[in-house]
């Protein structure tokens, strides 16, 4: 794991420095497969040209075990036996596009069985702001469904100051130590605004102290931590590995990163999966709605898990989280906000379990522990999520992909109406699109042209971190430059897809090899 950049010296100095080294009863109805991805043989794009195959690196990266500092780091089991993950660093231009000097050190991470192939190549992971793809892999890789690693190494590649690349703290200055958990927290304990503002108006304070400290930190360089330089570092890794083309995998709004590569580089993929993928070139409030509602169905399924096993939240589980929530919106939890709540819910339900029923009665004990009084195990939960998803990196990372921040007035209304539709999830979420409002903006990416590769989506009915409107994005655009797609639906709640589902990873497995795309339109049962 690196080490973080503080506010010690101008960031350009620590670049330049840092790269110098170098399962429970079902609740749901059973469904029929017809058409098994894993099982079908499709076409490729061109049935006249077969798609060339993965490429085994010519010259790899200075690779180290760190399989055991990973999946404590990120609190996972030990995983299938034999399981390796390895970690290396990769020097990558500040900003490949202009003159700015310096490089920035990118965290890359390689899983792999003792059945993967060493002959076959591997398939390059990214992931969006909201975890790290380094995370994404060591939860697909440490839990019970290895039907993909087992066909090949899987290599993530994390966003510029998240997950293994050299950590940004920025955000918690001498005069301010408390900001970022003040953030965490919306501003809910914070003493009242000597102005009479109300909640929306402390959010955008919190917003304009975290961009100026994160800024002044960052300068010149503030605006090089969006989609399009990640993609740009993904450039860089092909060629360290000295390949002609990269099978992309991207996770939720990893799907921007995966896009923005492929409108750089189109005749550099020779794969492109999107899996559960965020909408691209939505505004931030569709991008939002889109999280509220997945994470409202999400609970609802973990309600029913609950409820089927008699959990101690008892006969109406939504309806306890949902008065839980309340409660902590009224101090009745301090030091627990709603917010931080929140974050926990979010991350328990979007979380592979291998263990299903254990783990929905250990969090539904966890639950029900605060609602007596005893917070202590909930906010443990909240600050292990909040280091996962929450990093000062993430809060810039996400500032920099959003685009069309709603003013105060708008979010006011918005939670508002999100209080009624959304009751759990959408008060918070509301408040939460304030929080970039003061970020310099920057232009989305640019969709490809054009692509020689088929491109196959991985999409879930109940996904509480990016919801389930992106797979319509991302196909229509890439449908809009005549490239054959398929979408392949997963009947269960979480995110990715490919870390719940043996199905969907038989699915990009056999993809991977053959470059062949299963019929649009398949299910995965749930």
């Amino acid at each position: 794991m690196t080490s973080p950049l503080r506010r010690t010296w101008p960031l350009a100095v620590v670049l330049a420095l840092c790269c110098a080294c170098s399962a429970g009863p079902s609740v749901r109805p059973d469904v029929a497969v017809e058409q098994r991805p894993g099982e079908l043989t499709g076409r490729p794009a061109d049935a006249a040209q077969e798609p060339p195959p993965l490429e085994v690196p010519a010259t790899d990266l200075d690779w180290s075990d760190c399989t055991r500092t990973t999946l404590d780091t990120l609190g996972l089991g030990p995983g299938p036996a034999g399981l390796i993950i390895e970690c290396a660093q990769l020097a990558a231009p500040i900003d490949a596009a202009s003159a700015i000097p310096g490089t920035f050190s990118v965290g890359v991470s390689r899983a792999r069985l003792p059945q993967t192939p060493t002959d076959a190549g591997p398939l390059v992971l990214t992931s969006g702001a909201d975890r790290s793809s380094t995370a994404t892999l060591a939860a697909l890789a440490a839990g019970p469904i290895t039907d993909l690693l087992a066909t090949r190494p899987v290599v993530a590649v994390d966003r510029r100051g998240i997950g293994t690349s050299t950590v940004i703290e920025c955000i918690d200055t001498p005069t301010d130590p408390g900001l970022r958990q003040n953030m965490l927290d919306l501003g809910q304990f914070s003493p009242p605004d000597p102005d009479g503002g109300d909640a929306a108006d402390k959010v955008m304070t919190l917003s304009r102290d975290a961009t100026v400290a994160c800024t002044d930190f960052l300068q010149p360089q503030e605006l090089a931590f969006d989609a399009a330089h990640a993609a740009d570092d993904l450039e860089q890794l092909r060629m360290a590995w000295g390949v002609e083309r990269l099978g992309l995998l991207a996770t939720g709004h990893g799907a921007a990163v995966a896009l923005s590569y492929a409108a750089k580089h189109p005749d550099r993929l020779s794969r492109l999966v999107l899996d559960a993928p965020g909408s691209v070139r939505a505004d931030a409030v569709t991008s939002a709605e889109s999280r509220v509602a997945g994470q409202e169905a999400a609970l609802a399924a973990f309600a029913r898990q609950c409820a089927a096993l008699a959990c101690s939240l008892g006969t109406d589980p939504r309806s306890a989280v949902a008065d839980l929530v309340r409660r902590a919106s009224a101090g009745e939890l301090a030091p627990v906000s709603s917010n931080g709540l929140v974050i926990a819910l979010t991350g328990f339900l979007g979380a592979p379990r291998g263990d299903q029923q254990a783990r929905v009665r250990e969090f539904a004990d966890v639950l029900s522990a605060a609602g007596r009084g005893d917070v202590g195990p909930l906010q443990s939960l909240i600050g292990h999520t909040a280091a996962a998803t929450d990093s000062d990196g993430q809060f810039i990372a996400r500032c920099s992909d959003g685009h069309q921040w709603p003013t105060p007035g708008r979010a006011r209304e918005l939670r508002t109406a999100w209080a009624d539709q959304y009751p759990v999830f959408g008060p918070d979420a509301a408040l939460s699109l304030l929080l970039c409002t003061a970020w310099p903006t920057t232009p989305p990416p640019e969709p490809p042209a054009q692509l020689d590769v088929a491109v196959l989506t991985l999409s879930g009915i109940a996904d509480p971190v990016v919801g389930s409107d992106g797979p319509g994005s991302v196909t229509g655009t890439v449908a809009a430059v005549g490239t054959a797609t398929a979408t392949v639906g997963w009947l269960g709640s979480g995110h990715p897809v490919s870390t719940h589902s043996g199905c969907g990873q038989l699915a990009i497995a056999d993809y991977a090899r053959t470059g062949a795309l299963p019929p649009d339109g398949g299910a995965c049962p749930g």
